[in-house]
């Protein structure tokens, strides 16, 4: 199983912009560096469109990775084609591609914000519609280098070379979910791995979803051999659970009470936060060796080939942050790989 990180790159909205985006770009650079050199296998950039997050563009901000690392693989979490060209897109990984020696991945999704629709001129009303050309485009410009298609809410292109080429012989794609059935049986059903994104309530009740998934590909005739899965989940690694908690509590719960707020969520508490800690909650936050334990409990249930963990969430201090990363990847890496090392090739996915 693959373990990497995620993150939004969080801003302070009341800052500077200009400033403060340059400080979180400069620190986001340096954690992807840590958690090449600590060994961990992933780490995906976030694209949004708003004051409170410094990324709009993880491709760029990857691209500037690839030059700086050896073998961590690059992704974007998420790459919202609803609103991109996905010619553009592809030709942009593609890119970070032949930057980083051919460790480049595109997660396509819905994106959990709408800014960017009436940023770039799309109407909300084609929401479904525009994601399923898009995704239907971005699958095929992988396939081959010269596109036909004849687009709705895409451009007719017909017999065009896109380039350049990734290096990869395609940019691996995976379709992240946010726990939509609808969603996890199409990624079922095109075969493409799927990144389910964990952010409330107890972590097993998610497991019939991996069921439809795998049920889906199933009717659709793909190869269940070739299928895979992601969770992706906050938390915090540090040397005791009490460290851990009293320093990821103040930043992720004012994250989760400003969605809430515009969302209509109920604020939350430090009880229900220390409740999510626990061995069937949505936060993998604690030390090294309780990490571990939850990420192999719940790679027992899922059977999932892929575990990324967003540790910079809001606020977080960026030391803090390097030092949760350098515990991923010299203290709760080896755990889990030896854990996993005699029963990954036979871990069950949840029945």
């Amino acid at each position: 199983m693959e373990l990497g990180l995620y993150t939004f790159a969080d801003v302070d909205p009341t800052a500077a912009h200009g400033p403060e985006g340059a400080r979180r770009l400069k620190n986001l650079l340096e954690e992807i560096e840590l958690a090449d050199q600590v060994g961990l296998d992933v780490f995906g950039v976030g694209e949004h469109h708003r004051p409170d997050y410094a990324v709009s563009s993880p491709s760029t901000v990857l691209a500037a990775a690839a030059v700086k690392t050896k073998n961590i693989r690059l992704t974007s979490a998420v790459s919202v084609i609803s609103s991109d060209d996905p010619v553009r897109l592809f030709q942009q990984f593609s890119t970070v591609d032949l930057l980083s020696g051919g460790r480049a991945e595109i997660m396509a999704g819905r994106g959990s914000f709408i800014e960017s629709f009436p940023l770039f001129g799309y109407n909300l009303e084609d929401y479904d519609d525009l994601f399923s050309e898009k995704l239907g485009m971005l699958m095929k410009l992988n396939e081959a280098e010269t596109l036909t298609w004849k687009g709705e809410h895409t451009a007719t292109i017909n017999g065009r070379g896109v380039y350049p080429r990734p290096l990869q012989e395609k940019l691996p794609l995976w379709i992240a979910v946010g726990g939509t059935p609808q969603s996890v049986a199409r990624a079922g059903s095109l075969g493409l791995p799927v990144a389910l994104a964990i952010i409330g309530g107890e972590y097993p009740r998610f497991a019939p979803l991996f069921n439809l998934y795998r049920e889906a590909a199933r009717a659709a005739g793909q190869d269940e051999a070739k299928l895979q899965t992601s969770i992706n989940v906050h938390g915090f690694i540090d040397v005791t659970r009490q460290q851990a908690a009293d320093t990821f509590y103040g930043p992720q719960q004012a994250v989760m009470d400003r969605l809430g707020r515009e969302r209509g969520w109920p604020p939350g508490s430090r009880g229900q936060f220390d409740r999510a800690m626990g061995p069937r909650g949505n936060l993998f936050v604690g030390s090294p060796e309780e990490v571990a334990e939850k990420i192999v409990a719940a790679h027992r249930l899922f059977g999932n080939t892929r575990f990324l963990l967003q540790m910079a969430i809001g606020l977080m201090p960026h030391d803090a942050i390097l030092r949760g990363i350098e515990l991923y990847g010299t203290k709760v890496a080896p755990l889990v790989r030896k854990e996993l090392t005699g029963s990954a090739s036979g871990a069950k996915p949840a029945a």
